[in-house]
């Protein structure tokens, strides 16, 4: 009897990391999840965007502005009063370029004009974009997430509205 139950419960084990193995993600060796991605807390997201949008409306901008993760997740995406459609994609393309490279996006895209791997690597990757508006959120050396904000007259003033959200919390990124 003691067998048949040390058996049973061998088969059980057997199953259930059968079970896990096959749940791991194409591509990815069965185990443990990799870490999240950093990122600002969720709240903080939210006042960055609130900020940035704030600001633009007080020049009588209609934005969106997104605020992203290392990995280019967005955690908070406020679309202002009046902003057009099309901003929430290019605000989310800004942000995600700021955290890919760590630098803001138009920084990004003055470099792409003397750099042709750079300006290719652009090029063939729908998710980046390089014209101004997003801004890296740094913690010390460490890009956690980028703000990108999109829907100005030009993106020396989405950036001009991303700024003040970046130093709004800026000292509370951890």
């Amino acid at each position: 009897m003691k067998t048949l139950a040390t058996g049973a419960l061998g088969a059980l084990a057997l199953m259930a990391a059968g079970a896990a193995a096959a749940q791991a993600p194409p591509g990815r060796p069965p185990g443990p999840p990799p870490p999240p991605a950093r990122g600002p807390a969720l709240g903080l997201a939210l006042e960055a965007a609130q900020t940035a949008v704030a600001a633009c409306k007080a020049n009588g901008y209609n934005v969106t502005a997104v605020v992203v993760d290392s990995a280019g997740v967005p955690k908070a995406m406020l679309v202002g009063d009046g902003a057009p459609g099309m901003t929430t994609q290019i605000g989310v393309r800004k942000a995600v370029t700021a955290v890919t490279f760590g630098k803001s996006s138009g920084a990004v895209g003055e470099q792409a004009k003397t750099d042709k791997a750079l300006a290719d690597r652009i090029a063939g990757d729908p998710k980046l974009i390089t014209w101004a508006g997003g801004l890296p959120l740094q913690v010390g050396d460490q890009v956690i997430g980028a703000i990108g904000v999109s829907g100005a007259p030009g993106g020396d003033k989405d950036e001009a509205c991303a700024a003040p959200a970046v130093a709004k919390i800026q000292s509370r990124l951890k």
